[in-house]
């Protein structure tokens, strides 16, 4: 086998600047997920008909449908239903924001379902309102039933990045492949960017476990 080194060390800063990139559209795309995932979740368990129905349609049809075909949606399709063209990497962040929404709403869904009603019975007895329920009692407690399923979220999220290659976004995945078209050098670049991913995810994984054991989930 022929593996060429010197390959991999001069790929490195390319592919660091597409790891960069795939850092800030995960980022910036789990930011608006969790937004959207809560108020979402929330519509689930506590939105009347018409607000829990629009939750519902919006979870399943994400859920239902691959996140290749929905960013391609939003570059392709939406600008000739709008006459609005969104910028590829713009497409992208927003396509994580709406597919990691989904995830997230369900996550919360869940978790929010799981608190015991003998608690917020107890809090109604102490005579606080539904919110301050929600924001004092419930939510903290289902904050921590919620650590395990979001961190496999983020680094989901973060590996779904590489479907953005359809669209020309200069991530990872597509700055590998644009370095192989350079040199035929496939076994050492795609080599490189698994061990980066994994490198990654494996950083990720770590720090969400710490965090797991600092609000004693374990």
């Amino acid at each position: 086998m022929d593996f060429q080194f010197d390959v991999v060390v001069d790929s490195i800063p390319v592919l660091m600047e597409g790891l960069a990139l795939t850092l800030q559209i995960t980022f910036l795309g789990l930011i608006g997920g969790i937004a959207l995932g809560v108020l979402a979740g929330l519509a689930r368990v506590y939105g009347n008909f018409l607000i829990n129905g629009i939750a519902m349609i919006y979870i399943e049809t994400i859920r239902g449908t691959p996140l290749v075909v929905q960013v391609m949606f939003i570059y392709f399709a939406l600008p000739l239903a709008t006459g609005l063209r969104v910028a590829a990497l713009y497409a992208a962040i927003f396509a994580i924001v709406l597919n990691s929404g989904a995830y997230i709403a369900e996550i919360v869904r869940g978790a929010v379902l799981s608190i015991s009603k003998g608690l917020i019975e107890a809090g109604k007895a102490l005579g606080i309102s539904s919110w301050q329920n929600i924001a004092y009692i419930v939510g903290p407690l289902a904050f921590r039933r919620m650590v395990p399923p979001l961190g496999n979220q983020v680094i989901i999220s973060l590996k779904d990045t590489s479907l953005f290659i359809v669209i020309g976004v200069g991530e990872l995945t597509r700055q590998g492949q644009e370095i192989i078209a350079t040199n035929f050098r496939a076994l050492e670049v795609w080599t490189s960017v698994a061990l980066i991913y994994l490198a990654v995810t494996t950083i990720l994984a770590y720090l969400l476990r710490l965090l797991e054991r600092r609000i004693r989930i374990l």
